[in-house]
């Protein structure tokens, strides 16, 4: 019981402290972009354009990153992150022009590159190992509310400050609210020897720890694989939270249709969390994964052939899917590779997808302008190919035991 209580308090701070770094970097601009550059003197795409280099530095960090909560717990490495939040969102505040804008959200890569969800992830697999899947789902569904909290936030503090204003706050809040969440969580346990490390691979229902250890490694295209799959997710995800509203038009929907729909996308994705937590908890991490990429898919294909009166079928189709895929963004490596050098491997499964997420607003954007309604087709393309990549994915099974000889 005494486990059971300190677990929901990691993920209540942790869960909290993500909510707080989504809030003051992911979702920023999008309410903060426009007047940022106005006063700056460059085009809001220069702002976004700086942005979406922030998430490539955040890609390239992840694999360091990872390795250094591999080594010693996530506990310094997010109480750091704090503090880079801290200094690039005042940088940020401070900025006079396009090179401090530049240096700032530098900072903020580097600070989202460790700080954000596969961060937390490797926190929670160094503290719980392979019983690690219903504390990652935990602390998504707090943090799924970070839009829902940021964005208001930051629209108000833009009205009641300034956008300068915005950022100096939101720094504030990484030193007088994120460093203490962060530092509650607890130490790890000493890092598992080699051996013991192995017998923490995932084992399937009902497998043993003793069959656990005997349990193979993956094919090596298996990272690959789940790369694969990881970046067609977050093209999607990203391109329809910047075009959604768009889209929804462009398939005949008017502005307010559309706002409406956009506006279920969240709750659906909490939605999604929840099942995950509930109904799915014993469900294969791998079954479940392939059954939410065809979430978009089923989604379109009843907005391509019924048009904008199905508007929220997809957005809750979409929503459920895409929410329960960031859940398995930290279960599928861990139930495919178990939780030895997990933060490393996920930095490295990552990289991809988070180096490529800058540039889905703009290609997703082009096939909009391009193809209107049937720049669907592209993103339901993408998620039939990530539940195809998943199919050629198998857990690991234990190897069949070998016969004594007496």
């Amino acid at each position: 019981m005494s486990d059971r209580i300190d677990r929901t308090h990691t993920v209540l701070a942790l869960g909290t402290a993500q909510t707080l770094a989504w809030a003051s970097s992911y979702y920023l601009p999008a309410m903060l972009a426009a007047p940022m550059a106005r006063d700056l003197g460059v085009a809001t795409p220069t702002v976004f354009a700086v942005f979406s280099m922030a998430l490539i530095v955040s890609a390239l960090v992840g694999p360091l990153a990872g390795r250094l909560i591999d080594h010693h717990g996530g506990r310094p490495v997010l109480l750091g992150t704090n503090v880079l939040f801290a200094a690039g969102l005042a940088t940020l505040g401070g900025a006079q022009g396009p090179a401090s804008l530049v240096a700032a959200w530098l900072l903020l890569g580097l600070a989202m590159g460790a700080g954000l969800y596969e961060a937390a992830f490797a926190a929670l697999v160094r503290l719980y190992g392979t019983g690690s899947r219903n504390a990652i789902t935990g602390i998504t569904l707090l943090a799924g509310f970070a839009s829902t909290v940021g964005w208001p936030l930051s629209a108000w503090m833009e009205v009641q400050l300034g956008w300068r204003g915005a950022c100096f706050v939101w720094a504030g809040l990484h030193l007088v609210l994120g460093l203490p969440l962060n530092a509650m969580l607890p130490r790890p346990p000493a890092r598992a020897t080699l051996a013991t490390e192995a017998a923490t691979t995932a084992p399937a229902a009902g497998t043993s720890a003793a069959a656990a250890a005997a349990l193979p490694p993956p094919p090596r295209y298996t990272a690959a694989l789940l790369s694969l799959v990881f970046t067609l997710v977050w093209f999607v995800s990203t391109g329809m939270a910047a075009h959604l509203p768009t889209l929804m038009q462009a398939a005949g929907g008017t502005l307010a249709l559309a706002v409406a729909v956009g506006a279920l996308v969240g709750p659906a994705q909490v939605a999604g969390r929840l099942f995950e937590f509930g109904l799915l908890r014993r469900v294969s991490p791998l079954a479940v994964a392939r059954v939410a990429t065809l979430g978009h898919p089923v989604g379109a294909l009843l907005l391509w052939f019924i048009g904008a009166p199905a508007g929220a079928a997809f957005a809750i189709l979409h929503g459920l899917g895409n929410g329960i895929l960031t859940i398995a963004k930290g279960t599928l490596p861990l139930a495919l590779f178990g939780a030895g050098g997990y933060g490393a491997r996920q930095g490295w499964i990552a990289l991809p997808g988070r180096a490529l997420q800058g540039l889905a607003p703009w290609l997703f954007g082009m096939a909009l302008e391009r193809w209107g309604a049937g720049a669907l087709w592209l993103s339901s393309a993408c998620g039939l190919a990530a539940c195809a990549a998943l199919l050629c994915l198998r857990a690991p099974h234990p190897a069949p035991a070998r016969p004594t000889i007496s």
